[in-house]
């Protein structure tokens, strides 16, 4: 295999040499050596190439040359403005990511009501948050929203959708838009689809939306209302999919966890029969503890909606064991109860903890922690509560059901004192899906499920999985040297990149002739338990906050972006994400060219 349509004269910039080349088709690796010129492949050659005396080499001898991997599921949308390098999803071989999941964007709302919107729902800092986009919001249209991302020093490759609950708060207004009273004007609602309009025309992907009502709004003026698109009625939704249905462009969306009964409506919008198929991506397939059966559905209703009509119907599956921290009760699975949302209702320590004491809550929040059938996505078991930090060094490595039989109390007394005692300092870990090896395997080989829900930029405190392909890889490189193989290294390269970019029609996803050069080396000798673990390091764009983060460097050896060596050997290149771009914006089904590299 030879591939070269570069012009002799012309010295490659980069070559990669000696690696095994997969690349994003699902096709199987080959030995290769890839040449670039002016951020594009040019070369993708089984005979060696011949670097010139300025080419930058990259040895991938024994190593696997992928694509770069496409994150669909982000909440980098105010971060991006204060860290545009994104290193923490970079430094892992990501090198596209999308903005705009779960009807949240920063198009068209004020900087006040985004901060109310993101803040509670992704478990970020509300006061940087809003300094962020206050700070950098210069846009007043789509078109001016993609100019400021691209006047950034952005690391990697930038898409987005548009929130359904932007454009509700643009429109109506956050009170309005959060009153279930209350319905969009006849006015309200052409603003509402030109505005849906004008991002798609701006090279948008689509629209995220949410009718799951358990995610609240931050802030003082409508704290703990609902996000504005979980109001909106069925008759709004089927205007705006036509939008998107006419246009051919994606809809990212969570269905209704109380009902369920929704779920269905998105799955008969994505059939073709007598239509236009709709092309959606819905949170989440995942062998979840709460629910141990439910893994087994997300295969056959993909088939279903994506048989005989040939829909376009996707989940999106996180592809490692789902585990959450928590400093004391802030985590976003007590929202899925009256008595949890009523305790994050409360900001301050001091009128939460005496929420806490007052035995008539503790009741309550024992009767909704006991319900057999509530909907619920947690498990609520606390001997799976495994306490990793706090001032108390007795109760360290001991879970929350152990500490409470130690003391002779209820379950529930146990850790609401552990929280009223030590507040945020007291630090605890659950898994709350994807356990079961056996049931992950299965379920990351149904058709019509894919990877994604990684969530990078979001619960800082609670979890990290910036570096959700490498997990997949490792998986998969254990399974092949234990001799029960469950994909191959292709299929899996094919999950990260190519799949992802050609369902979501972004510019991506694949190394060949004439594409951006948007690439990962990785070495399988540095896909071991390391991958696993995670750290905590300081975000200075944040305030200092300590967030969790992975760190395996010995596995992705290479990260290139538009051609250029942006992360190599641990280290970023000391322009990275300071004072110049390697990404670019990339619109919808539109080819974007890498910026030109000025030549001495």
């Amino acid at each position: 295999m030879t591939e070269v349509t570069l012009n002799s004269n012309i010295p490659f910039d980069v070559v990669i040499t000696g690696g095994t080349v997969y690349d994003g088709s699902g096709g199987p690796g080959v030995r290769a050596d890839v040449g670039i010129v002016d951020g594009v492949v040019r070369a993708v050659s089984s005979t060696p190439l011949e670097p010139g005396a300025t080419t930058e080499v990259v040895d991938a001898t024994g190593k696997w040359v992928t694509p770069g991997f496409v994150d669909v599921h982000t909440h980098y949308d105010a971060e991006v403005l204060v860290g545009p390098g994104l290193e923490e999803s970079v430094r892992h071989g990501v090198t596209t990511v999308l903005l705009g999941n779960c009807s949240l964007s920063t198009l068209y709302s004020t900087p006040v009501d985004i901060a109310d919107l993101f803040s509670r729902v992704e478990a970020l800092p509300r006061d940087h948050v809003l300094k962020a986009v206050d700070t950098h919001k210069t846009w007043n249209s789509p078109d001016e929203y993609i100019a400021a991302l691209e006047r950034l020093p952005l690391g990697p490759n930038i898409a987005a959708l548009v929130g359904h609950s932007d454009l509700r708060a643009h429109v109506m207004g956050l009170d309005r838009s959060t009153d279930r009273s209350q319905r969009p004007t006849r006015e309200e609602w052409r603003a509402m689809s030109d505005a849906l309009e004008e991002a798609l025309d701006a090279g948008l992907l689509g629209m995220s939306t949410m009718t799951n009502p358990w995610d609240k709004l931050d802030g003082d003026r409508y704290r703990s209302r609902s996000l504005p698109s979980s109001y909106a009625r069925w008759s709004e939704f089927r205007a705006l999919h036509k939008i998107l249905r006419k246009r051919g462009r994606l809809l990212q969306s969570i269905p209704n966890l109380n009902t369920k009964y929704d779920m269905l409506f998105f799955l008969a919008s994505a059939t073709g029969i007598g239509r236009t198929p709709l092309k959606i991506s819905l949170l989440a397939a995942a062998d979840a503890k709460a629910s141990p059966w439910i893994h087994r559905v997300f295969g056959p209703l993909a088939r279903m909606v994506n048989g005989p009509g040939k829909g376009q119907f996707r989940w999106q599956h996180l592809p490692t064991t789902f585990d959450v921290y928590s400093d004391g009760i802030d985590l976003v699975v007590f929202e899925e109860f009256g008595s949890g949302r009523a305790a994050l209702h409360l900001r301050e320590e001091l009128g939460r903890n005496e929420l806490l004491s007052d035995e008539a809550y503790r009741r309550w929040f024992r009767a909704d922690f006991e319900k057999k059938f509530s909907s619920r996505v947690w498990h609520r078991d606390f001997a799976d509560a495994e306490i990793t930090e706090c001032p108390d060094a007795s109760v360290v490595g001991k879970n929350v059901a152990e500490v409470a039989a130690e003391r002779g109390v209820h379950v529930v007394d146990a850790f609401l004192d552990l929280v009223v005692e030590h507040g945020r300092k007291l630090r605890w870990h659950t898994t709350v899906a994807n356990h079961r090896k056996r049931q992950m395997d299965k379920l990351i080989n149904q058709p019509g499920v894919t990877v994604g829900f990684s969530d990078a930029g979001a619960h800082l405190r609670n979890m990290a999985f910036y570096n959700f392909g490498i997990r997949l890889l490792h998986r998969v490189h254990d399974a092949r040297h234990d001799r029960r193989p469950f994909m191959t290294v292709e299929k899996a390269v094919h999950k990260l990149s190519g799949e992802l970019a050609d369902f979501y029609g972004v510019d991506a996803g694949h190394v060949r002739v004439g594409d951006r050069a948007d690439i990962v080396v990785i070495d399988p000798e540095g896909l071991d338990e390391e991958v696993l673990a995670y750290r905590e390091e300081t975000m200075p764009e944040f305030g200092g906050l300590s967030r969790m983060v992975n760190r395996n460097d010995r596995a992705v050896t290479a990260t290139l972006v538009a051609g250029r060596v942006v992360f190599s050997g641990g280290t970023f290149a000391p322009w990275f994400g300071v004072s110049e771009r390697a990404g670019s914006f990339l619109r919808a089904g539109t080819p974007t060219a890498p910026r030109r590299r000025e030549r001495v």
